[in-house]
């Protein structure tokens, strides 16, 4: 006979070897709830809202689904392969990959030549932003779009960040992509820049390295206000609790899951609306920017933010292209290590 009281059930038998072995196995599909539940409630903490409430009231999708890619990943510095393989004694080098196989932000300027730090032309905005950028926060930066510069770990290991600015769509051959991740599982920073979300589609690691998130679409170029979700990470600390800046603002498919949110879009700042142009809803209360997470042995930092070349030149704090780059500076000096990650 089976006696129900709130979640947990209970079983009265006759035979009491039989009643053990049910009891035991009641006990243990009440423990599987319990966990998963746990497991439910972490995820939403970690992401500031659960995906399904991310549309509000709005039609479309509601269970998109939190794959795990088969590695550690998540808030939990366990993740990360502390294994030696970086020296900050040296300081601080990080490699700039904006390389595109696809449609290509006006901000990278003409296609670089092959090789590593090719001359960069007045066109180049976002990566002569980012040379600019390591040398006020004191961090060196090599530049490439030559996918032989990302062949082997071994290319990688003398950087203690890779950054993908603007990426675009199939832009690794197969030995770079084996190279990134032997590069991140051996304890290796990512930044990922506004359109590195539009690149690898086709590879789940890579999703997986982006917070379990991706582009889907986006609405109007506009300004919008910039809600600072935490200020005790190190790239955030600094910037005020909201702030405006100007840009496309990526709609998600999937939306990041076991990640620390740093920064969110207010969608009721948008005056042209959040509709994408493929019908993407937006995400109502909870629409991310920025966010951070350990990552099969690495850290990953990264922002969907970045589109216009005003947001690399810093040069007034009225469209909040400073308070961007205070944001990306204190992003890529914790993915290398050189500051706390992710708090």
């Amino acid at each position: 006979m089976l006696h129900k009281t709130g979640m947990v059930s209970s079983v009265r038998v006759a035979d009491p070897a039989k009643g053990q072995d049910v009891h035991r196995r009641v006990a243990m599909t009440v423990t599987a709830s319990v966990s998963a539940a746990v497991a439910v409630a972490a995820t939403v903490l970690a992401v500031g809202g659960p995906a399904a409430a991310n549309n509000g009231d709005r039609p479309g999708a509601r269970e998109l689904g939190e794959p795990d890619y088969g590695v550690c990943r998540g808030v939990r510095p366990q993740c990360y392969h502390d294994w030696g393989n970086f020296d900050l004694s040296q300081g601080i080098r990080v490699l700039v990959y904006s390389r595109t196989a696809g449609p290509r932000h006006a901000n990278l300027g003409p296609a670089l030549a092959p090789g590593l730090n090719p001359p960069l032309v007045d066109g180049n905005v976002a990566q002569q932003g980012l040379v600019r950028l390591g040398q006020e926060n004191g961090f060196a930066v090599d530049w490439t779009e030559d996918v032989t510069q990302l062949s082997s770990a071994g290319r990688l290991f003398p950087y203690h960040a890779v950054i993908f600015l603007s990426t675009t769509r199939d832009t690794l051959d197969d030995a770079a992509q084996t190279a990134l991740r032997q590069y991140i599982r051996g304890g290796g920073g990512f930044v990922g820049i506004h359109n590195a979300f539009g690149t690898e589609y086709n590879w789940p690691w890579y999703e997986g390295l982006l917070g379990n998130a991706n582009y889907y679409d986006h609405g109007p170029y506009q300004p919008g206000t910039v809600r600072t979700v935490s200020r005790k990470d190190v790239s955030t600390k600094d910037l005020p609790g909201r702030w405006q800046f100007a840009d496309e603002w990526y709609n998600l498919v999937p939306f990041p899951s076991e990640v620390r949110v740093l920064a969110e879009v207010e969608e009721s700042s948008l005056a042209q609306g959040v509709r994408g142009g493929s019908g993407h809803p937006g995400h109502g209360d909870h629409h991310p920017v920025a966010w951070c997470q350990y990552y099969d042995g690495g850290r990953s930092w990264v922002t969907t933010l970045g589109h216009d070349g005003s947001a690399f030149t810093g040069t007034s704090t009225v469209d909040g292209s400073a308070h961007f780059r205070a944001l990306l500076a204190g992003g890529i000096r914790s993915a290398a290590g050189a500051a706390p990650f992710c708090r």
